[in-house]
């Protein structure tokens, strides 16, 4: 994706379930967590970049003895500050106690984060916060052992004031209104319950406050405090979280928003936002990880069983489609067929573009991550050039000479890399005049490759706010000469904001919504934003569930492709000599291509929870009371 746009976030949850000594002895190192964890936290890299936390607990420790472990860093570096510092906390204690090298028990007794149960989490903010009070896990310290709560996810919640006001009638005072910290306190809160009800229970049976500690362990019924706690839970979350005993969680949205996948065998379990990280870090195959079903919770008790328990009911899969065009990365073997058909699926509309001239046309990709979508309108493109030379064979076969023939055997589809991002280009001055002409500059181009007569097909992710395109790829791309420029999404047009963890809350900044202003300002119907803005209005105080998404109206009296040529208009400059065309995905073509992934809610305004309605809304009175603040 050439525009910036960050997403929140990944998570890594590993179980232990053979005792350190098993570990030490197979894989050389009672350490074998803190190494799979720092492996699960780097291949989710991608997921995040302002900052990482780690936790870890220890089992079955003597009381006065520290079993829960936390490190988190919004350092630069973040997940290798995080192992930066376990790894000098652990290399000081083997060196200042050699006696400790061979004995695990030792180990475990006096070394942090030495453990059996781990919890790792990289994050985006898309808040904007990156102060360390910000970076997950969060920890609910208390000194009885059960009591004690970390969580840490991949989430956004649309209805934080309604969580916030809920926790203020059961009496709390939370420290701000931040879904972390409100979705915490709420699993805290029944936790609470679920333990004082426990040991009610245990001190009518007859048992001593401190034989009873065990008895709550094991009796806890995690999915019930999720349940009670999840009421009312509005958003897109994959969650887990660690109880100060030794059980552990992670839940899924009823609508499978956020991704979830997981794998165990009698050595492990492990949870991570991302189905190859587990098959890399584990060298497990495709069909061993399974992902967590919408609506679920994955509950690791401390003695080792693992179970599923519905949690919410589910309702229709909207998993996150962006997942599988962007964020993710392309090494699933799902994700990367899905992204080379997305290339597939468009060519049609790229070969209308340039009137099937592939022998004129160069094709090229910008970011790297476009690349996969490259190869699959590459693909397409030689097949249609074969069908070409098939017909053309048949047609003079009774005239086609040994010379004719290899001339037409010789075409090719022409692709070359022509844009390259200069990585050490760093836009470090502040006026804006001298910015935009450093961020002209963030590609460099391949000079030579492109003829006066060529068409330039360059394929993106998605095109979201259109602002690197603009200022920078345009103008480079233009730079080579070519006849006409054709900027192909992988993506549709991105005319509704997210609220599910991307961070695109805002409305103004979307592309093809200010490409619709345009167009209502053209033809006299500008008249639309005002009386979509009295909808908006008079639904602010409904209930999330009878709000009408009327911010689709403004998109209504247009074509896909009319808002695409104005996107071209808007973003080509008057210095620019080439033609410029764009061309997004269809959304029936997106589905097609990520069958399981149907979440299209950016594309469509479709949203599956009931406040994303109350979000879409917001943004736009937002934008039209001219307020420069976030939807939720």
């Amino acid at each position: 994706m050439s525009d910036a746009l960050k997403h929140e976030c990944g998570i890594a949850l590993l179980r232990l379930k053979k005792p350190l000594e098993f570990y030490k002895e197979k894989y050389g190192s009672a350490f074998y967590g803190v190494q799979k964890m720092y492996l699960l936290m780097e291949k989710q890299h991608n997921r995040g970049q302002d900052g990482a936390g780690f936790a870890s607990i220890k089992f079955d420790v003597e009381p006065g003895e520290r079993y829960i472990s936390r490190v988190r860093s919004n350092d630069p570096q973040p997940i290798q500050d995080v192992f930066a510092q376990i790894n000098a906390r652990i290399n000081d204690e083997l060196s200042n106690h050699p006696e400790y090298a061979e004995s695990v028990a030792l180990q475990k007794k006096n070394i942090p984060y030495i453990g059996e149960l781990f919890l790792g989490h990289v994050r985006y903010g898309t808040f904007g916060k990156n102060s360390i009070e910000s970076v997950h896990p969060f920890l609910r310290q208390n000194n009885w052992m059960h009591r004690n709560l970390i969580v840490a996810g991949n989430f956004n919640m649309t209805n934080v004031k309604e969580l916030f006001d809920s926790l203020v009638e059961l009496g709390q005072h939370p420290k701000e209104m931040a879904d972390t910290v409100t979705v915490m306190e709420k699993i805290g809160h029944f936790l609470d319950d679920e333990v004082t009800g426990l040991y009610q229970d245990c001190k009518n049976e007859g048992f001593s406050k401190r034989d009873a500690s065990p008895i709550i362990a094991e009796r806890l019924d995690v999915a019930k405090i999720l349940r009670r706690a999840a009421k009312g839970w509005d958003g897109g979350y994959a969650m887990a979280g660690l109880f100060g005993h030794g059980d552990a969680f992670v839940f899924r949205d009823p609508a499978g928003i956020r991704p979830a996948y997981f794998y165990e065998d009698d050595e492990i379990t492990v949870v991570a936002s991302e189905r190859p990280v587990i098959q890399t870090v584990f060298n497990v195959p495709f069909d061993k990880v399974q992902e967590l079903d919408p609506g679920h919770a994955l509950i690791i008790k401390k003695n080792g069983k693992v179970s599923k328990e519905e949690i919410i009911a589910p309702v229709e899969k909207k998993a996150c489609s962006f997942e599988r065009i962007y964020f993710s990365r392309g090494s699933d073997a799902e994700i990367y067929q899905e992204r080379k058909d997305l290339g597939k699926l468009i060519l049609p509309a790229v070969l209308e573009a340039i009137n099937q001239d592939t022998d004129n046309t160069v094709f090229s990709y910008i970011p790297n991550t476009a690349e996969t979508s490259f190869y699959g309108m590459v693909e397409a493109a030689q097949d249609f050039l074969n069908q070409r030379k098939n017909n053309y064979i048949l047609e003079n076969r009774n005239t086609l000479t040994k010379e004719t023939l290899q001339q037409l055997l010789a075409v090719k589809i022409r692709t070359e890399k022509v844009a390259i991002k200069d990585a050490k280009l760093r836009t470090f001055i502040t006026e804006d005049s001298s910015r935009d002409d450093l961020v002209a500059h963030v590609y460099d181009v391949t000079y030579g490759v492109i003829k006066p007569e060529d068409n330039l097909v360059i394929i993106d992710d998605s095109i979201v706010r259109g602002t690197t395109l603009k200022k920078s790829i345009l103008k480079m791309m233009d730079r080579l000469n070519p006849k006409k420029i054709v900027i192909v999404s992988s993506a549709p047009q991105i005319r509704y904001p997210d609220c599910y963890g991307i961070d695109m809350a805002k409305l103004e900044g979307l592309v093809a919504f200010q490409a619709a202003l345009e167009l209502l300002k053209e033809r006299n119907l500008y008249h639309i934003i005002d009386e979509v803005y009295a909808k908006c209005k008079a639904q602010e105080n409904f209930k999330d569930a009878d709000v009408v998404n009327y911010v689709n109206e403004i998109y209504a009296p247009f074509q896909p492709e009319e808002i695409s040529d104005k996107i071209a208009q808007m973003l080509s400059s008057e210095d620019i000599k080439a033609e410029v065309k764009i061309i997004f995905q269809s959304v029936e073509n997106l589905h097609i291509a990520c069958p399981k992934n149907l979440g299209d809610w950016y594309f469509t305004g479709n949203y599956p929870t009931p406040g994303g309605n109350r979000v879409v809304n917001r943004a736009f009175m937002n934008f039209y009371e001219g307020k420069d603040s976030r939807a939720y």
